[in-house]
């Protein structure tokens, strides 16, 4: 790796780093950045879940006065979202190859198809809702959306923050303050699996690391003033440049 491509993977990261604090997508920015960079999908995916593992428990680490007050549903919540993200690990690494080719142009354009419509989840996600406690969904979408993360990622905060607007009782701020934590859980979890068992571009990753730690606090302090819409359109781009370079 190059200097010119050693920075460019940093700010990536940092990028990512932001976005997964306050939209919750960065994946789509450090997955491509890592192709372009000539690494292989799969060990950039294994690669990009090690290094993202850091900025989301920092983005989680700057929400957590949005925390108080919910550790009833932390306890109910991160056991789902611990097994799914080493379920969807465990398929990434017995899978063959040929099956994340053909699968995650789909999940990136699934990914890109989420952030577009986001405003229309943010109206659901904002709607009052009588759901103290959670509907009785709530525990088992947590946990497919864990085996997507552990799988691959891009987009999980999206997800999370659908299925909690639409399940639970809470304000925004509070529901993307536990969304950060339950995205913690699924990329450290994959994280440690991937570790154990597989390799890593440990260069790549501690670059990633660095700057989506840096990222994730500037994310959670600063992320709310950033326009939403240049989010999206920046993902959506990155995303389809993704979606071209592994068909293509």
């Amino acid at each position: 790796m190059t200097w010119f491509e050693a920075v460019f993977v940093l700010l990536a990261g940092m990028g990512a780093g932001t976005i997964n604090a306050v939209v919750g997508s960065g994946t789509l920015l450090t997955f491509p950045a890592l192709l372009a960079v000539g690494i292989p999908p799969v060990l950039a995916n294994v690669s990009n879940t090690v290094g993202l593992a850091p900025g989301t428990a920092a983005g989680a680490i700057g929400y957590r006065r949005e925390l108080e007050g919910q550790r009833g549903r932390l306890i109910s919540l991160v056991p789902a979202s611990l097994a799914g993200g080493i379920v969807g690990g465990v398929l990434l690494l017995t899978l063959p190859d040929s099956a994340f080719h053909a699968v995650v142009p789909v999940l990136i354009l699934l990914g890109c198809l989420l952030v577009a419509f986001q405003p229309w989840l943010s109206k659901w996600i904002s709607a009052p809702s009588h759901l103290h406690r959670g509907a009785w969904w709530v525990i088992p979408a947590v946990f497919a959306t864990g085996v997507y993360g552990g799988y691959f990622g891009a987009a999980q905060g999206v997800l999370l923050m659908a299925i909690l607007g639409l399940g639970l009782d809470s304000n925004l701020q509070r529901m993307n303050g536990l969304k950060n934590v339950l995205a913690t859980v699924v990329n450290t979890a994959s994280a440690i699996l991937f570790i154990i068992v597989h390799d890593i571009d440990w260069l790549a990753a501690g670059l990633i690391a660095v700057g989506s730690t840096i990222g994730g606090f500037i994310g959670a302090r600063y992320g709310r003033k950033l326009p939403p819409i240049a989010l999206r359109a920046l993902i959506v781009c990155i995303g389809i440049l993704a979606i071209v370079t592994m068909v293509f």
